[in-house]
């Protein structure tokens, strides 16, 4: 016996009632929800315009290298390369610094890769500590690192110098790694990012799942302070680069300088040749160069990731 059950009968929609609007802004959402949006004419013009101007002090740079100190003074300025670029790169490569420029930048890549591998992991470590660790005197001990940001970094040159000489590392590139292996505006930096961009939930959850500290720090908090992490270092590597001041003082009659030294040399004698000068400072900012070549769509794709939200 087969059971017949009636169909419940479908009421038609009135046509009286309405469905309730969306407001305006709403609808502008909705809208424009997944819109690819293109430049105007206007802003490839403006593009332009500014690439060039921050391109040109490197043109300029490298017009002066290739021509002679008569044409880098002559007015109207030679906006025109010259045909001296290779003689004044060999002399520059030669006799910079005493034993070459190839030693200085052995000495500036060593220094620098130093200093920024010892920055971001310390200051990583410390500014984890501060952002989500709790011990006694945390706070005090954070303003005292903040402290030090308001002392210029001119007064302790001699009581610095002082130090590496009775450490025995005067003269020596250990002394102008030691002193910047971990700086204070690191640790702010990174006990900011990881203040924000760490959740406490994530770490109480890994710790219930058994991770000590170390894996911790691995797993969890270095992932997520990758952005963060590229941004110190490239700030570091730069900064570390282009010092002179520390290690003119602590380098002062070594025949191993860094970049910066070497260059200074350059412009020593009876009268500048400002051309060479120019090669110098081409072959010296070369590096930079090729280090934001190679990882700057990293660190922009990672400042990119690290800031979008949800």
């Amino acid at each position: 016996m087969t059971a017949v059950h009636s169909a419940a009968p479908v009421r038609e929609a009135d046509p009286a009632v309405k469905s309730p609007t969306p407001p305006r802004r709403l609808r502008s959402l909705k809208s424009g929800a997944g819109r690819q949006h293109h430049a105007g004419p206007l802003t490839y013009v403006i593009l332009i315009v500014v690439a060039l101007v921050s391109l040109f002090p490197l043109y300029w740079t490298l017009v002066a290298a290739s021509t002679d100190t008569h044409a880098v003074v002559s007015m109207p300025p030679r906006l025109v390369p010259g045909g001296n670029l290779f003689k004044n790169l060999s002399f520059v490569w030669h006799n910079a610094g005493g034993r070459g420029m190839g030693v200085a930048l052995l000495n500036s890549t060593l220094v620098a890769s130093s200093v920024t591998l010892g920055t971001v992991t310390f200051s990583l470590l410390a500014g984890f500590a501060f952002a989500k660790l709790t011990f006694p005197g945390r706070g005090a001990m954070m303003g005292m690192v903040l402290a030090t940001l308001a002392v210029p970094a001119q007064l302790s040159v001699v009581p610095l110098f002082i130090l590496m000489k009775n450490l025995g590392q005067g003269n020596h590139l250990s002394a102008l790694i030691l002193p910047s292996l971990v700086t204070a505006f690191g640790v702010f930096f990174m006990r900011q990012y990881l203040v924000q961009a760490l959740p406490t939930e994530l770490l109480e959850a890994a710790r219930m799942d058994g991770a000590n500290s170390l894996r911790v720090v691995w797993h969890v908090v270095v992932p997520i302070a990758r952005p963060a992490m590229a941004v110190l270092g490239m700030l570091t590597f730069v900064q570390s680069w282009n010092d002179f001041l520390w290690p003119i003082i602590a380098m002062n009659g070594s025949s191993n300088p860094t970049v910066q030294v070497a260059l200074a040399g350059l412009g020593t004698g009876w009268s500048t040749d400002w051309s060479v000068i120019m090669a110098g400072a081409l072959i010296g900012t070369a590096p930079l160069l090729i280090v934001f070549l190679l990882f700057g769509k990293h660190i922009v794709g990672g400042i990119a990731q690290g800031a979008v939200k949800g």
